[in-house]
C-alpha cells in the first residue's frame, strides 16, 4: 500500500462500505466474500489506526576537529635564535588578534638565509647601508645600467606595448608614463626580475637579525592583512630579499595601502599583471603629492663666478635662479609645468653636471631615500621617452673617496665644529652641507663635494679665513 494513501480519521468504517459497494456496482467484485474480505482488510487497517514511519538510519561521517588552542608548535628550523623569535612573535600576533591558520602558514616553514644569519645560534653582521651601490658607487657608475643602451632599448619597447595600458593609468592617476617605467626599470628591470625569496620568511630572518626588527615585524603584519582580506594567496608572496614584492617592489604595508586592482580580474597581483604592478605604482606616487607634466629637473649652466654655496639644499623661487644667472642647458626658456620652486643640486661637484631640482624628484625618493636613485629614475624616464641625457661631463678625473675615507671626513668635520651627523661613510646632505660650510670659512669654493684634497684640508686642520 502507498503510505500516502492510509486512513487518518475516525471514518474507516464508512469508507470501506463504501469502497465495497463501489467494486459492486462497477461489477469488479467477483464474490461477495471477496467484497466481504476487502471491508473487513479495510477496517482492520482503520483499527491498527495511523502507522509510524520507519525509524531513519543514524548519521554517520567524521566528526568535526575541535579547533586547536594555545601556542603553535612548530618545527625547528636549524637556528635557535629564529625559533625563539617565532615563538614570541606567533604568539604576540594571535594575541593581537590575528587568525591562527594565517600566523601559522606565515611561519610554519621559515628558515635561515645566509646573507641574513650566521650559524645555529648567532646572526650574521649584514650589509652596511655604506655598501650599496647608490651610496658606495661613484654617480657616474651607479648610472651606467640605467642610462645604458639595453635598458633605454627594453624601456622603448614597453612604452609602445603597454601604450593604452599607459594612457588609461596616465588618465586615472596623473603620473606621466616616463616616471612609472623608469622605476619599472630599475627595480625589477621591467618584471624580468622580481625575487625569488618568499616575504615572509624574508622579513622573518630580518627580524631575527634584529637591527630593523619592529619593521621586519610591522612588514610581517600586513602580509598577513593581504592574506585575510583575500588579495593574494600564501604562494603568490614572492619578494627581494628586503621582502620588497611584484614587478615594482612593493613593502608589504606600501601594497596594504596603495595596490590597486586596475585590470578587473579581482585581485590586485602586482606580480603577474603589468596593469596591477604600474596602476598600483602610480597610485603611490600620485598620493606621494607627484605633479603631472612638471619636470623631475632640469640640468642648468652657471654663470661665470657663480656663488656654488647657493647649493645648500634649500628651495628658491625660478625668478632667483634666473636673476643668478642659471640657465637651462639645453638652450631657451626654463619650461616648468607651474613648477615656482626648485633647489640646485651638484651630485659631483661644480665641475660635473648641475640640475635644479623640483618636488617631483622628492617623490621619486619615497621610493629610496638615495639621490643617485632619484636621479637614475629622472634620467632613465627622460631618455625612454625621447629626451636627451646629462650634458655636461662627469669628473671621472675625480678619484672618489672610500667609505673608510668618508667616515675619515666626518669625523674631522665633526672635531672641527661642522656637524656631519654621524660617520656612517655615506656623503649625504648632511655631510656636504658640514664639507661645504668649512670651504666657505676656508676660501675653498663651496661645493660640498668630498674629494681627496677636501679630506687632506679637513685632517690638517686648515685655518679659517678671519
Amino acid at each position: 500500500m502507498n503510505p500516502d494513501s492510509r486512513v487518518k480519521d475516525g471514518n474507516c468504517g464508512e469508507k470501506a462500505a463504501k469502497g465495497a459497494k463501489a467494486m459492486i456496482i462497477t461489477g469488479l467484485a467477483r464474490s461477495k466474500w471477496m467484497g466481504i474480505a476487502i471491508v473487513c482488510g479495510a477496517l482492520a487497517s482503520c483499527a491498527a489506526g495511523p502507522q509510524a514511519p520507519s525509524p531513519k538510519p543514524p548519521v554517520t561521517g567524521t566528526p568535526s576537529p575541535t579547533p586547536e588552542t594555545g601556542p603553535i608548535v612548530y618545527k625547528s628550523s636549524g637556528h635557535a635564535a629564529m625559533d625563539a623569535w617565532r615563538d614570541d612573535f606567533s604568539a604576540r600576533a594571535m594575541a593581537a588578534g590575528h587568525d591562527r591558520a594565517i600566523v601559522k602558514s606565515m611561519l610554519e616553514n621559515i628558515s635561515p638565509i645566509t646573507m641574513w644569519l650566521g650559524s645555529a645560534d648567532t646572526v650574521q653582521t649584514q650589509t652596511a647601508p655604506s655598501d650599496q651601490a647608490e651610496f658606495a658607487k661613484p654617480i657616474w657608475d651607479y648610472l651606467a645600467t640605467p642610462l645604458g643602451n639595453t635598458r633605454i632599448t627594453q624601456g622603448q619597447q614597453k612604452l609602445s606595448s603597454t601604450r593604452t595600458t599607459l594612457d588609461a593609468i596616465e588618465a586615472a592617476y596623473g603620473v606621466d608614463r616616463s616616471a612609472l617605467l623608469a622605476i619599472w626599470g630599475m627595480e625589477t628591470n621591467f618584471g624580468g626580475f622580481i625575487g625569488r625569496d618568499d616575504a615572509a620568511n624574508a622579513l622573518a630572518n630580518m627580524a631575527v637579525e634584529g637591527r630593523r626588527r619592529n619593521l621586519a615585524e610591522s612588514e610581517l603584519y600586513a602580509l598577513m592583512k593581504i592574506l585575510k582580506d583575500g588579495d593574494a594567496r600564501r604562494g603568490d608572496l614572492i619578494a627581494g630579499w628586503a621582502g620588497a614584492m611584484g614587478q615594482t617592489q612593493f613593502m608589504p604595508s606600501t601594497y596594504v595601502a596603495h595596490a590597486v586592482d586596475f585590470d578587473g580580474d579581482g585581485r590586485k597581483d602586482v606580480w603577474k599583471s603589468e596593469a596591477d604592478a604600474l596602476a598600483s605604482a602610480a597610485n603611490y606616487l600620485a598620493r606621494s603629492g607627484y605633479m603631472k607634466g612638471q619636470p623631475w629637473g632640469i640640468e642648468v649652466l652657471t654663470p661665470e663666478g657663480f656663488d656654488f654655496s647657493l647649493a645648500d639644499g634649500s628651495e628658491r623661487r625660478m625668478a632667483t635662479w634666473v636673476a643668478a644667472g642659471l640657465s637651462p642647458i639645453r638652450g631657451g626658456a626654463f619650461e616648468t609645468g607651474g613648477a615656482d620652486f626648485a633647489e640646485l643640486w651638484l651630485p659631483a661637484g661644480a665641475s660635473g653636471p648641475k640640475f635644479l631640482l623640483f618636488k617631483n624628484f622628492n617623490v621619486f625618493k619615497t621610493y629610496n631615500r638615495a639621490d643617485s636613485y632619484a636621479l637614475a629614475v629622472g634620467l632613465s624616464g627622460d631618455l625612454i621617452i625621447g629626451k636627451g641625457g646629462p650634458v655636461a661631463a662627469w669628473p671621472k678625473h675625480l678619484a672618489p673617496l672610500t667609505v673608510a675615507e668618508v667616515r675619515d671626513l666626518q669625523d674631522g668635520l665633526n672635531a672641527l665644529g661642522y656637524d656631519a651627523g654621524t660617520a656612517d661613510g655615506i656623503a649625504g646632505r648632511r655631510t656636504k652641507t658640514a664639507l661645504q660650510n668649512f670651504q666657505k670659512a676656508r676660501g675653498f669654493l663651496a661645493d660640498g663635494y668630498p674629494t681627496k684634497e677636501m679630506l687632506a684640508a679637513v685632517r690638517s686642520g686648515t685655518p679659517a679665513i678671519n
